[in-house]
């Protein structure tokens, strides 16, 4: 093939990838409608969609009010991390925080419950012990943690849930089927350390309590980093699948896992048909496969493959390194889409560091920035439609009477955090989609590291010392 029509086919397949992930405005509303028709369905009944919408137990969100030292735990994944904060009540908010952070050994990532349990406790065994010397609690009083754990759990009470399954590359088969309270607890006791774990958390709600207790009018957290997720304030009156007793506040937190939403409206090309069935989990987690950082560089790579193979873009032979999967990851594709030399020289150390692919033109560089720019454009855009269908579904998107109410939504996450052109794009999408006079009362905050303090402040909220004011 001469290399015009190369060039030729190269941009047939770029423009027709274009094309396939288009996001208009209008698409995004039906993507936003569907998001709301979902939302509803995972409230109505268990299994109802594929939006778990699962039953927090929060029900008290931090006031501003807390007082005392409270303790969190963050099991993320393969680091974990202790943290004490110290609130002063209304007025002096976060008088004091420290953490510790320690790493999993890869051993225990697969050994027994008992082990991965006794490790952690004794780690916050070693953190109390060092500040036991400062910080006494009053007699009689015990410390108290809120646990963030982000694996799936089967929430069964505000300070209790049942793990789901191991993810993130831990398989402990004999925590499958308990409660993760019950065994930090028996670990706890085992290393003599008193302390009750008053709430169980994922990280989203995390961030939802960190948010709140900084800015009262946040009812909404969305992560968006090497996974996504977000969780709202529900009135509970509109959850039909909750038996219970009704909370006394009315309303429930909910975590949507909006990972796993799927709908006929998103726009899904070949490439992220052939990463889903070649992922560890295909079928599941698809809105989670177009807009979440762990993905957005394994598309790109698989376009950049099919036009090395298609149209001999890097020359004749295709490059090795493009042919492994998640090789490209997603800062690296964040620098080389946000590369502003004019001759695009952090596209072309990336393309020759990473892919070893040397002595790229101007004219491929730019390519390659172009691709960023479609995947990224697409991620942010669905995820700006996907707040819109929460804020559909909590009545938030259109004007009140007296005025727009405010909504802040805490964000968090690498991505949203460092992929500037990324959240950019969600944000003047978001507004676009609500039009001028609703988004100034929308706004989004970066709600830096809420999940740690967010359980912390959680465990406050649903201290056991608290006077009983609202409950």
């Amino acid at each position: 093939m001469k290399s015009s029509g190369r060039w030729a086919r190269a941009m047939a397949i770029v423009k027709d990838f274009e094309e396939k992930c288009g996001t208009t405005d209008a698409k995004l509303k039906q993507v936003a409608d569907a998001m709301t028709v979902e939302m509803h369905a995972g409230l109505a009944s268990e299994g109802g969609s594929k939006l778990k919408m699962l039953i927090s137990f929060v029900d008290n969100l931090p006031t501003g009010d807390e007082k005392g030292v409270f303790y969190a735990l963050d099991l993320g994944g393969t680091n974990f991390r202790v943290l004490r904060v110290q609130l002063g009540g209304k007025e002096g908010g976060i008088v004091h925080q420290e953490f510790a952070e320690a790493s999993i050994p890869p051993a225990l990532m697969s050994g027994s419950s008992d082990a991965l349990f006794d490790y952690i406790a004794e780690k916050l065994a070693n953190f109390v012990d060092e500040e036991e010397k400062i910080f006494h609690q009053p007699p009689g009083r015990q410390r108290e943690l809120g646990f963030t754990f982000s694996f799936p759990v089967m929430q069964t009470s505000i300070d209790s849930g049942t793990l789901i399954r191991w993810t993130k590359g831990f398989s402990i088969d004999d925590t499958v089927g308990q409660d993760v309270v019950a065994e930090l607890t028996k670990a706890l006791q085992r290393k003599g350390v008193q302390m009750r774990v008053s709430a169980l958390v994922n990280d989203t709600i995390g961030t939802l309590a960190g948010g709140k207790y900084a800015n009262k009018d946040v009812d909404v957290a969305v992560i968006l980093g090497t996974g996504t997720n977000a969780a709202y304030v529900e009135r509970a009156q509109a959850i039909p699948k909750w038996h219970g007793p009704l909370p006394n506040s009315g309303k429930m937190v909910i975590n949507m896992e909006w990972g796993n939403f799927m709908s006929s409206h998103l726009p899904l090309t070949d490439y992220d048909h052939a990463l889903d069935v070649e992922s560890l989990n295909p079928g599941e987690q698809i809105f989670e496969k177009i807009t979440s950082g762990m993905y957005l560089g394994e598309i790109l790579r698989r376009v950049l493959l099919r036009i090395a193979e298609e149209a001999s873009f890097f020359g004749d032979d295709v490059p090795l390194k493009l042919k492994i999967p998640f090789v490209l990851r997603t800062p690296e594709m964040s620098a080389m889409h946000q590369d502003t030399s004019s001759d695009l020289r952090v596209v072309g150390v990336k393309m020759k560091d990473i892919l070893e692919i040397s002595n790229t033109s101007l004219k491929q560089r730019r390519v390659v920035v172009e691709l960023c720019n479609i995947v990224a454009t697409r991620g942010a855009r669905l995820a700006a439609a996907g707040i819109l269908g929460v804020l559909k579904k909590m009545g938030r998107d259109t004007l009140r009477d007296g005025g727009p109410e405010k909504t802040v939504i805490a964000m968090d996450g690498g991505l949203y955090e460092h992929y500037t052109e990324y959240r950019k794009c969600l944000e003047n999408a978001l507004s676009e989609l609500l039009g001028e006079e609703i988004a100034s009362s929308i706004v989004t905050e970066h709600s830096n590291d809420g999940s740690g303090i967010g359980a912390a402040l959680l465990a406050a909220s649903h201290s056991q010392y608290l006077e009983d004011k609202s409950r």
